[in-house]
């Protein structure tokens, strides 16, 4: 393939909440649709863009935190990285949460070394008063670094000349990978010198070592499509033959390599980031002195709430009676152009009691609520108040057998079911998922409060 007609594919990843999608709808030019809540994108989005003669496609993979669980969205990335197919892996992380984005960056260069880092939220970094050394994570990491404000569109001509110049060969990259304890290092080294002639092709060695000895189902699963029946078995039995020898837990592996990740990322960003100003400090820490004290947090919490309620159902009585004042006059009218029309009963019934009156009482009656209700929701979220309301439940939700984050997908179906539903998949377990999703329909959402009278 000549270089004016060279296709290069491109994977974009990160964690929720980066401006992920946001990097994709400049690069390719499409309007992807954004969200707020984790795992809004389930399925791989498709775009693409040409520069210097090349044809660039780019994969928007689901937002994820890690790739240590099972989960669908971190599945669906990892089938997508180990697949070989990529020319570059693009991930975006938060500038105002460094630390907690490197964890995803140092676990894909285990899978992969051709990784290009897009440092974005860059503006909001700068209020809060972050600044971030890219020159100095980039010679940490040993690959690209460019930092971006991909709202305002800042950095990303950049960013794609340095997807192409990386292409070309004009960038190279030498990623310094994570150095794990030595008992970790031998225990992989070992098992890869008895099972290297069945590592499939396009996959990391390294990475292939830690995946089977942790026991990951879905690596396994798709490894069963790469290896015939006599492999498996000999993999599986070297397997077990190891964890005997080396008197090893799976659990412990995985736990070992997560905490190696997380000092790991502590450590970079600490070179690499200068801290907030004394004053975004105070402010969180009087934040958390209120809403994570044992005396004032549920208090607290049940009284923001409540006036996020008293202003919603207030609020919205206003612009509920409006509405339905003018859709009644619009109802009355229609209905004597119906009759003046000498439409037959069963049409004026299904025109006007029937379409017409279902669709002005869903609006008058939703519409103010959600409008006033969300917006709210969304404050709580930008000043960092949701999370502490969810460390606040995450007990009483265990006690009840349900995860912690339903907290906040049971805030959200206040304002409406669907929403609280739809915000159901940023919990990984599909026991919990489906408690979540289940339970969430009794919340009595915006559709299910009494219509305001006229």
């Amino acid at each position: 393939m000549s270089q004016k007609n060279k296709e290069v594919i491109i994977g974009l990843a990160g964690n929720p909440n980066t401006g992920k999608s946001t990097v994709f709808n400049h690069l390719t030019g499409l309007k992807q649709h954004t969200g707020n809540w984790s795992g809004k994108t389930v399925t791989n989005a498709k775009g693409s863009f040409f520069l210097e003669g090349m044809h660039c496609i780019v994969y928007d993979l689901p937002g994820i935190y890690s790739l240590f669980s099972d989960s669908a969205e971190e599945c669906c990335a990892k089938e997508f990285i180990c697949s070989a197919k990529t020319d570059i892996m693009l991930v975006v992380l938060d500038a105002t949460s460094l630390e907690r984005n490197l964890t995803l960056v140092l676990h894909i260069l285990e899978l992969t070394e051709r990784v290009v880092l897009c440092v974005n939220l860059m503006d909001e970094a700068e209020k809060k008063g972050i600044t971030v050394n890219s020159k100095k994570l980039s010679e940490i990491l040993g690959i690209p670094v460019i930092c971006t404000s991909a709202r305002a569109g800042k950095g990303i001509e950049q960013l794609k000349k340095t997807i192409v110049d990386a292409v070309n060969g004009k960038i190279s990259f030498s990623p310094n990978k994570t150095i794990f304890s030595e008992q970790i290092e031998h225990i992989w080294n070992d098992f890869l010198n008895q099972t290297k002639h069945l590592i499939p092709k396009g996959i990391v060695p390294k990475y292939f070592a830690m995946e089977v000895l942790e026991g990951d189902s879905w690596f396994l699963t798709m490894l069963c499509s790469k290896l015939d029946t006599m492999e498996m078995q000999e993999l599986l039995a070297r397997q077990e033959m190891e964890q005997k020898l080396l008197d090893y837990s799976k659990e412990k592996l995985k736990e070992e390599k997560s905490i190696t990740f997380l000092k790991r990322s502590q450590e970079i960003a600490k070179e690499v980031v200068t801290e907030k100003t004394e004053e975004a400090k105070k402010r969180e820490r009087f934040l958390d002195n209120i809403f994570l004290s044992k005396k004032t947090g549920i208090p607290v919490m049940l009284a923001l709430l409540g006036l996020i309620f008293w202003i919603t159902i207030a609020g919205a009585n206003v612009p509920s009676n409006l509405l339905m004042e003018l859709f009644w006059n619009v109802g009355e009218k229609l209905g004597i152009f119906l009759k003046w029309c000498a439409v037959p009963d069963w049409f004026y019934g299904i025109v006007k009691d029937g379409i017409f009156l279902t669709v002005s009482w869903v609006v008058a009656v939703m519409l103010p609520p959600m409008a006033i209700f969300f917006p709210l929701f969304t404050l709580l979220e930008d000043f960092g108040l949701l999370p502490r309301i969810a460390f606040h439940m995450d007990g009483f939700f265990q006690k009840a057998h349900a995860h912690g984050k339903q907290a906040l997908t049971m805030c959200m179906g206040f304002g409406c079911n669907s929403a609280g539903v739809t915000a159901c998949r940023i919990i990984d377990s599909p026991r919990e998922r489906l408690i979540a999703i289940l339970t969430n329909n009794f919340v009595p959402c915006n559709g299910r409060l009494a219509p305001p009278l006229l």
